[in-house]
């Protein structure tokens, strides 16, 4: 095949099957920690399936979900959310398993290499058939006839086996490199995350001899005093929806920080609501520059982690589930106590402190005016802050590198798949070429 001859056909002529599962009459009531493996949209990614976050669920429930079952060589295609267009072949290895409605089911045709149509799937041409298409109002997403008509390069069956041959080499140099990149990302996130303690909290779990129940503190020492958060901050409580609270007398417009807006460590402003109130309810929720927010609930891993509000919006209210903690500007600086909450020590507290549930907790006002923090001079503190600063100016240097060859790796492997399918590269000559 080559570019001058390339012809497509839909992908319901070399599919037997296109369908999807659903999520189990419980929903995510029913998800285990282990049993049966149920795939979900997160699961599904151009480099494979990502299994690290899958959920499971148990016999029973994967017997009365037959349609929804996958078989190795299945191809997955997620058909709604912002993961739209991702593809990824199901091996053998993984064993039982089912899908949740996000994600298609394309179960390849007697002779259609099933490598073959998901790198079809993958390649830029199918992916812009993809992105074009919208169904259910807002909402991006492919409907199970809008996946049959998807047209994708018209080859041969030996060919087929070819091309995959030869993209199955090539992407997996690049899945190489790439997993070496996100690799130094992780150690370079850990590495930052240890100057964090070690800076703030020296010594914290290398000689853990702290009294129950902070036992990864280390030994007391006139350089590290401890304190309750709630002797040198005070925590102010968020703004409530109320739809049927009265709105008529003396009330006023203001944007509306949510829990969405606040992340471990940054804010996202993108979004910001608004909200009517009384003026005298929008008086106690308003947010001061120097506050530092932090959410009700979250990850487990990011649950405590703090930001620093600096008066990005102004007269801004803020929700329920947002706690603000406002300082004692004499004994505290709101900086270095954002710090505080990335280091070992406040994931320890804050995960020990939670309420959890599947991948998921909950901390409380109290809990919260409970963190012990190591409180030095607020001028000693704000050295420690500048001295941090610059490391993470290092680190989101060194990150946004590791950020581009990324891209440019996942670039450089799309356009290997489209020229390899579309007949753009001879895969013959390419294949003698790349083992020499």
């Amino acid at each position: 095949m080559t570019a001058s001859t390339f012809r497509t056909i839909p992908v319901w002529l070399l599919a037997s099957k296109i369908g999807s599962g659903k999520t189990p009459s419980g929903g995510a009531k029913t998800y285990l920690e282990s049993g049966v493996t149920f795939l979900r949209s997160q699961n599904i990614h151009f480099d494979g399936l990502r299994l690290d976050d899958v959920a499971f669920i148990d016999r029973g429930t994967h017997a009365e979900m037959r349609g929804t079952k996958v078989r190795p060589d299945d191809v997955l295609l997620n058909i709604t959310g912002a993961s739209l267009g991702r593809v990824a072949r199901f091996p053998a290895s993984v064993g039982a398993a089912n899908v949740n409605q996000h994600v298609c089911i394309i179960r390849p045709a007697s002779g259609t290499d099933s490598r073959f149509l998901a790198y079809a799937l993958a390649s830029q041409p199918v992916q812009q058939q993809i992105s074009s298409m919208q169904v259910g109002g807002n909402r991006e997403g492919l409907n199970f006839e809008q996946v049959g008509h998807l047209r994708v390069p018209e080859v041969s069956a030996g060919e087929q086996r070819r091309i995959a041959d030869f993209l199955d080499a090539e992407t997996a140099r690049i899945d190489r490199i790439s997993a070496a990149r996100t690799s130094q990302m992780t150690q370079l996130d850990e590495l930052i995350s240890a100057e964090f303690t070690e800076t703030l909290v020296p010594g914290c779990l290398a000689n853990p001899a702290g009294q129950w129940p902070w036992s990864w503190l280390p030994e007391k020492s006139e350089r590290l005093e401890f304190v309750r958060l709630g002797y040198v901050a005070r925590l102010q409580n968020g703004l409530t929806v109320d739809s049927k609270r009265d709105v008529s007398g003396d009330v006023v417009t203001r944007p509306y920080l949510r829990v969405a807006n606040v992340q471990a460590g940054h804010l996202e402003l993108d979004s910001v609501t608004e909200i009517t109130v009384p003026r005298v309810v929008a008086r106690r929720s308003t947010l001061q520059p120097g506050d530092v927010l932090m959410t009700e609930g979250g990850d487990l891993d990011k649950l405590g982690r703090a930001t620093v509000w600096q008066g990005e919006l102004r007269n801004c209210l803020h929700q329920n589930h947002i706690f603000a903690i406002r300082p004692d500007k004499r004994k505290l600086d709101g900086q270095y106590l954002a710090y505080v909450t990335q280091t070992l020590h406040g994931r320890c507290y804050f995960e020990s402190t939670g309420t959890k549930t599947t991948n998921l907790a909950s901390t409380n006002s109290s809990k919260i005016q409970s963190f012990p923090i190591p409180l030095p001079s607020v001028d000693r503190q704000r050295q420690l802050v500048r001295v941090l600063k610059l490391k993470l100016d290092r680190h989101a240097e060194f990150r946004g590198r590791l950020d581009r060859q990324l891209a440019l790796l996942g670039e450089r492997r799309q356009a290997l798949i489209t020229a390899a399918v579309t007949g753009q590269l001879d895969v013959t000559t390419a294949g003698r070429a790349a083992a020499v």
